[in-house]
């Protein structure tokens, strides 16, 4: 199951978001604003994408089309004065209609290299300049792992160096418990062209885990149940000693047996 399924698309509700956050008015609309996320997510890809753009959240509410993107560089995507932003705007606008508001924002990601999308892309791009695979994907494993991540597993398949026959490989580092729904596992995927055929990226990084302890939290919980054990063997041993034992109180019987 979670080899042949997105890992955000398993987790969607759970601890993954949409990307397109909306309802239509009747059920007619939907297509048609499908398309329309379609349009201006590309638009966005082939006017901005050289600044590192991740994802691209889309938001409407009433008249107001609110467009959210996530890139590296977020100053090459405002450009010098806004001017690079406003003819972005411009185009959006043409795409949604001019009853809708546009409103476009800006998000950095603070730690590229935790990014899968960011790390398949490059991957790509260094397959494109004719950089051995294996190279690229090894120096793309030491940065994410050096940047903090539990795990990291990259695929690439196609005709690998010009090979004739077509095949994958899969280099991987750490844990990936793709079937772990707690488990926050960033995914993201790219493509390479070359002059012998296309090249797949595939990139899973495993960041971190919802829902449990760290390792303070544990040693502080330990600490405290060894309080406790301490303190109930204590006041077991108190009790023991205030209250007589049964043979005690059997003597003091047959004292009192003896006397009558």
């Amino acid at each position: 199951m979670g080899q042949k399924v997105s890992p955000k698309a398993l987790r969607l509700g759970y601890i993954e978001e949409w990307e397109s956050r909306w309802c239509p008015f009747s059920k007619r609309e939907t297509p048609d604003l499908i398309v329309e996320d379609f349009k201006i997510r590309k638009l966005i890809k082939e006017k901005v994408g050289y600044a590192g753009v991740s994802r691209i959240v889309i938001e409407r509410a009433g008249k107001i089309l609110r467009v959210f993107i996530h890139a590296a560089r977020p100053g090459l995507v405002i450009g010098r004065h806004g001017a690079t932003m406003a003819s972005l705007v411009e185009e959006i606008e043409k795409i949604a209609g001019p009853t809708k508001k546009v409103e476009v924002k800006v998000l950095e990601i603070e730690n590229p290299n935790l990014d899968a999308q960011l790390v398949a892309e490059s991957i790509a791009f260094q397959i494109e300049k004719r950089i051995p695979h294996r190279v690229a994907m090894k120096t793309a494993i030491a940065r994410v792992m050096s940047a903090g991540a539990l795990g990291v597993k990259i695929m690439v398949s196609g005709r690998l160096e010009g090979n004739e026959i077509a095949r994958f490989e899969t280099l991987k580092e750490g844990r990936i418990p793709t079937s772990t729904f707690r488990a926050f596992i960033d995914y993201g995927k790219a493509t390479a062209y070359n002059t012998y055929g296309v090249t797949g990226v595939k990139v899973w990084i495993f960041k971190k885990e919802f829902f449990k302890k760290s390792e303070k939290e544990l040693i502080e919980e330990a600490r405290l149940l060894d309080e406790k054990a301490i303190e109930e063997k204590a006041g077991a041993e108190i009790f023991e000693e205030e209250q007589p034992s049964f043979m005690e109180e059997l003597m003091e019987e047959s004292k009192e047996d003896v006397e009558i």
